[in-house]
């Protein structure tokens, strides 16, 4: 009864994350990765790419961090077609740092946030998909950053699927806060 009181509370805190956007300057917008198809982005990962262009188009923040690993893709990775297709944007190779090892999201916030902390960078903008950012910042603030939310650009419908990637999320949350690396 408590843990499908706390799944259902938390749901909504997942659900009221993916509708805000806390967009405002930081110094790294964190993208995170989505599947990759032969070098090009999946149509996920192309919008997230695209709401990081216009952010750093606004001057947000002065660099764009991509993540993510292979996923069985002998040749590219999410980090590196993300790098590849903003730069294709027009951003500057200079601006875009590249994550490209993690293959789940505790591994990327933990690459992220060694990355970030060599490079002397404290905040970031998390760029994903709604139902998945309030999971990330909880995962980034724990290691100390300041994490903003910006989901990519979506319509909420309201159907049974979505709600249910609000509960998967809430459930991957306390499993990560349990200590499960999901």
């Amino acid at each position: 009864m408590v843990l499908a009181a706390w799944v259902s509370w938390t749901s909504i805190k997942v659900r009221n994350q993916s509708l805000r956007d806390e967009a405002r300057p930081a110094d790294v917008i964190l993208v995170l990765g989505a599947a990759e198809y032969s070098g090009r982005p999946s149509p996920i990962f192309k919008a997230r790419l695209d709401h990081a262009y216009e952010l750093f188009e606004k001057n947000l923040s002065p660099r764009i961090l991509t993540t993510g690993g292979a996923g069985g893709d002998p040749i590219h990775t999410e980090g590196g077609v993300g790098r590849s297709y903003l730069i294709g944007r027009g951003v500057p190779s200079e601006a875009i740092i590249v994550e490209g090892e993690a293959d789940t999201t505790v591994h990327t916030t933990a690459a992220a946030t060694e990355i970030m902390r060599r490079m002397g960078l404290h905040s970031c903008i998390v760029v994903s998909d709604g139902y998945h950012v309030y999971r990330v910042k909880k995962m980034l603030q724990s290691r100390g950053l300041e994490a903003y939310g910006s989901p990519r650009p979506w319509a909420p419908k309201g159907s049974l699927r979505e709600w249910w990637m609000f509960v998967r999320q809430s459930i991957g949350h306390l499993l990560w806060s349990i200590g499960m690396p999901v």
